[in-house]
């Protein structure tokens, strides 16, 4: 049987990124984005609601995050959804599920100005992930 593990959203970020290297000299940028969603409740009153998003960008893709993502800024992330557990300073276990971005897309309003191109695609591939378990994020 087929499987897909396939993410995409479109949000504003709601800090600026933050970079980290690996040991063997990989960026990674975290991030996180809010998506949301008006809605009538029962009682037909709207309500909105903000769901957030943590977002990983790997090599040069956290590179171009770093140099044009800032907070409120708005993205479209296309990617994977991946569960990292680890043990708290309490010794429980903790697990946290991430959008690992494969496909990044600046976007905003009119008028606002970029000095990078659009779009911008990175092929993710397992071995990246080596060293995600030595950093707390």
């Amino acid at each position: 049987m087929a499987s897909l593990n396939k993410v995409i959203l479109i949000g504003n970020l709601g800090k600026d990124p933050e970079i980290r290297t690996t040991t063997t000299g990989q960026s990674i940028a975290t991030f996180s984005i809010a998506t949301g969603e008006k809605f009538k409740n029962k009682s037909g009153e709207w309500e909105e609601r903000t769901e957030w998003h943590n977002v990983v960008l790997w090599g040069k893709l956290a590179e171009i995050a770093r140099d044009h993502l800032h907070k409120g800024k708005q993205v479209y992330i296309e990617g994977k959804l991946q569960t990292r557990k680890w043990e708290g300073k309490d010794g429980h276990s903790r697990y946290t599920t991430e959008v690992i971005g494969e496909r990044m897309q600046m976007l905003g309003n009119k008028g606002e100005k970029s000095s990078a191109p659009a779009a911008f695609t990175d092929s993710v591939d397992d071995t990246d992930f080596d060293d995600l378990d030595n950093y707390p994020f």
